[in-house]
């Protein structure tokens, strides 16, 4: 039997560069600049940037890191708040078929030196606001990556660090040089390391054909029209900016920009500038809901607020819509290239009331439309759970929004995709409607007397009090029962609450062996993204005589 026979839809032509071209979401900048260069694509205070100059920009910047003697597959570390250097590296650096290496900009010295090294960095580019960590780093290496200053309008306030600084290291660099695609749309993007909360941070390797797919998914996922105006309050150094960088630029729209997340500011520009998307940690949504009534403005258009990290409390949800935002709950990580889950909305909830539109509002939803298969299964045998809305399981994933792998760490790869799927560590229980909604991470879930308890839902019911400010539950070692809840609480300046006070409250929503046996009252430690450091809190309760560190 022929080859014709098997196939016949076989046209006896291979692919070809006319057929077929390497997915890479760097491909989105040269299109906005061809069709709307005039366009507005960065608003950094008083400095406005078209498409036409973004483009121009990121040739530049391209051209003068392969002068710098940056080569495919060399990786470029970039340690920037969100400002348009940092923007420009999205498409620059794999521009060259290098890897873009985000850093988290409130890491300490030892971490910094470890991902330089462990990523083997040729190059850092750092705003100077964070030389004096930066310098501390460098001088513990062997050999430290060059470095290039980002003096950011002088907001930056700190030294200039390395031999040039990165406006003038744009004019060494050639407009007319052109932004490649990859080779192979599989070939690394950007490395992206974990926050390594229980030991060295993980490097995830991600390839421009998840990126390009998700930057797409993020337009249907949010229906979102052309021209957008998206507000960075979320880092872009966190898990690709959830791919935003780019799916902005693909619809033609504007990146306003942020140093830092201050409710005063994002009210602001939230106005001036008619925002119409922004995303963020919960964290975020906390902080305008308890802005000084002083800062809230309020505005004609309705913003779209997309929410991801830790499960938003459906109190904080109902609050910020009051304020003019309508949120969309998502649900991912680093190693899906931020979104992978979605709480798609429904026509019918519309007339529900508020606190019951917020609770749907909090499960994490269905698959993201990159995503192929999303489940959640037994540990042991990978089956399936029960769609119960009780049975709890791990969420786990098959989509082409996954990582490669953590880079030089082939047992925690091979942890990560044991039998078939990725395993995200996170549990949860399924709705008979097939949505999903988490209960807890794997090693933050409560076994009191046998039964698991989710901290998150403790939590829920403690951001409801109108007290509290923030709080996170985890697990307290008790000799009858094995584990207990401890409730660590942050509360409203001018507020007043007292332990038994909270505990009453939670046992008014909770089974009396779900509400926390302790109390404790203070400013609670924060990653860069807004997660509360559990295993911070963890570790106090071994010895509580110190003092709780706090960001």
């Amino acid at each position: 039997m022929s080859v014709n026979e098997l196939n016949k839809f076989e046209t006896g032509l291979d692919k070809n560069s006319a057929n077929y071209v390497p997915l890479s979401p760097i491909s989105f900048l040269k299109q906005a600049a061809t069709v709307f260069p005039e366009r507005m694509a960065i608003v950094h205070g008083e400095r406005k940037i078209s498409y036409r100059e973004m483009l121009t920009r990121c040739q530049r910047l391209a051209s003068a890191l392969v002068q710098q003697g940056v080569q495919r597959h060399d990786t470029v570390a970039v340690m920037a708040p969100n400002i348009p250097a940092m923007l420009e590296c999205h498409y620059a650096v794999p521009g060259i078929g290098a890897v873009l290496n985000p850093l988290n900009i409130r890491l300490d010295a030892a971490s910094i030196a470890f991902i330089l090294r462990h990523g083997e960095a040729r190059l850092l580019l750092m705003d100077t606001e964070y030389s004096t960590v930066v310098r501390q780093a460098l001088e513990g290496m062997e050999n430290p990556p060059r470095v290039i200053a980002i003096d950011d309008l002088g907001l930056g306030a700190g030294d200039r660090l390395g031999a040039i600084e990165y406006e003038d290291l744009l004019e060494l660099g050639d407009p007319a040089f052109e932004l490649k695609s990859p080779t192979d749309e599989w070939d690394a993007f950007i490395l992206s390391y974990t926050s390594g909360t229980t030991g060295d941070p993980k490097g995830v390797v991600c390839h421009h054909r998840g990126a390009y797919i998700n930057a797409m998914a993020n337009v249907a996922a949010w229906a979102m029209p052309r021209h957008p105006v998206m507000l960075w309050t979320l880092p872009m150094f966190h898990s690709l900016g959830w791919c935003f960088p780019w799916t902005i630029s693909l619809m033609g729209g504007t990146h306003v920009c942020l140093r830092k997340v201050e409710s005063k500011a994002i009210f602001e520009l939230i106005a001036l500038h008619q925002v119409t998307h922004m995303c963020g940690a919960p964290i975020v949504l906390n902080t305008l809901v308890n802005a000084r009534p002083a800062d809230i403005i309020r505005f004609p258009q309705t913003v779209q607020v997309m929410t991801a990290a830790s499960a938003p409390p459906p109190s904080v949800i109902e609050k910020i819509e009051a304020l003019g935002f309508n949120v969309l709950h998502v649900y991912g990580m680093t190693e899906v290239y931020g979104p992978s889950a979605i709480s798609v909305w429904k026509q019918e909830w519309d007339e529900l009331p508020a606190g019951e539109r917020a609770m749907l509002k909090a499960r994490q939803g269905v698959a993201y439309p990159s995503v192929s298969e999303l489940d959640v299964v037994d540990m042991e045998t990978m089956q399936p759970v029960p769609r119960d809305g009780s049975t709890i399981g791990e969420v786990v994933k098959r989509s082409n929004t996954v990582m490669r792998g953590y880079l030089k760490n082939p047992k925690a790869t091979a942890a990560a995709f044991d039998r078939g799927w990725f395993h995200s560590g996170d549990l949860a229980v399924m709705h008979a409607d097939g949505y999903i909604q988490l209960k807890d991470r794997a090693k933050d879930i409560i076994i009191s007397g046998g039964e698991n308890i989710s901290t998150i839902e403790i939590e829920s019911v403690l951001y409801a009090h109108p007290a509290v400010l923030e709080a996170a539950v985890v697990a307290q070692a008790d000799e009858h029962w094995g584990e207990t809840p401890c409730a660590f609480v942050a509360l409203k300046p001018g507020a007043a609450a007292t332990a038994d006070e909270l505990i009453s409250y939670c046992r008014a929503s909770l089974a009396h062996f779900k509400c926390p046996r302790t109390v404790v009252f203070g400013n609670l430690p924060k990653t860069s993204t807004g997660k509360i450091q559990k295993y911070v809190l963890r570790t106090w309760l071994q010895d509580p005589n110190r003092a709780l560190p706090t960001d």
